[in-house]
């Protein structure tokens, strides 16, 4: 994306001079316990935690969004797939919500080809909070077909809803299921993932990046 960027380890305690916060994808703890509930309260987490209440920008991808539950960042929690199995391929997910961070470079109604590779991907939340998502516009990405119709049969974990990523109501954090840094460059047959960066770059400098050549 022709940006400068740097790896924060987990015991480290300041994000100063960040302009955004990815929480990357994984197993951290070998998702022991629950997933993400142990990296919770890795050191660097309450300096992110205080991060996005200032405003900043944080993106939590799989792993990543599992931890932005457990920190209460996010509402809900995850459970395991319905299949109760890992579920490693491609799917489709509708955008719900442009007007956010990491969506501007999208329309309403998008639907994007992003892969996933979970586990415990099933969001769930009481119904209260849901009404909340729904009311207030939350609710950023729904898993549906090629089409953008959101079915049960395009719901690929159980999520309630056919949830696959919410965003806080400050707007400025986001959590996903699928992983749109495995189809953002060239390499890849598929850069669908590359327009949820676009948008945040956007929104930080004001500007779309030229394309990678």
């Amino acid at each position: 994306m022709g940006q400068s960027s740097h790896l924060i380890w987990h015991q480290e305690t300041s994000v100063q001079g960040m302009d955004a916060i990815l929480l990357p994808g994984g197993f951290s703890y070998g998702d022991y316990l629950r997933t993400g509930s142990i990296a919770r309260f890795s050191p660097i987490m309450e300096a992110v935690i205080q991060f996005a209440n200032q405003g900043g920008l944080v993106l939590g991808i799989c792993n990543g969004f599992q931890i932005l539950l457990e920190t209460g960042l996010l509402p809900g929690a995850m459970l395991r797939n319905t299949e109760l199995s890992f579920i490693c391929k491609e799917t489709y997910i509708r955008v719900e919500n442009a007007n956010t961070p990491f969506t501007k470079s999208c329309e309403v109604g998008k639907v994007l080809k992003l892969p996933i590779a979970h586990a415990d991907g099933n969001y769930f939340t009481n119904p209260v909070d849901l009404s909340a998502l729904q009311a207030n516009a939350q609710i950023v990405f729904r898993y549906c077909d090629r089409d953008g119709i959101v079915t049960p049969s395009s719901n690929p974990n159980g999520s309630i809803d056919n949830i696959a990523g919410i965003q806080n109501a400050q707007g400025n954090v986001l959590g996903l299921m699928p992983h749109p840094e495995r189809c953002a460059e060239p390499i890849f047959s598929n850069q669908d993932g590359r327009l949820i960066f676009e948008s945040m770059l956007t929104s930080l400098i004001g500007q779309i990046p030229l394309p990678a050549k």
